[in-house]
């Protein structure tokens, strides 16, 4: 999934350079339950993947996971895609997400 909200895409770099993937990441060893609910979250997702295409990719999922969180981007736009994402979850909490019902930027139309 990719995050395409502008305000969303800000929010969550911000996150990342204020060191919330290693406070992430350390969350993820002190509490086996929030890793486990990250496993099962990424399994859905490449289950649903290889479902429309098999891959033969050999790295990790995006955004990192079960062990390591290195992509907030990535967790949110799972978690508002196709829910529930633990980590996209804490991530928007902290951010105080937008739920849209306008948009918020113009698009140009030629």
């Amino acid at each position: 999934y990719w995050l395409t909200c502008p305000i969303l895409v800000k929010r969550m770099s911000h996150l990342e350079a204020a060191g919330e993937l290693a406070a992430l990441t350390k969350r993820l060893a002190a509490e086996p339950g929030l890793q486990e609910r990250l496993a099962s979250a990424l399994g859905r997702y490449r289950a649903r993947r290889d479902a429309h295409e098999v891959t033969t990719e050999s790295g990790g999922p995006p955004g990192g996971g079960p062990e390591r969180v290195k992509c907030l981007h990535s967790h949110a736009a799972h978690e508002l895609a196709s829910p529930p994402n633990p980590i996209g979850s804490l991530a928007l909490a902290e951010v105080g997400w937008p739920d849209c019902i306008r948009p918020c930027v113009k698009l140009d139309r030629q």
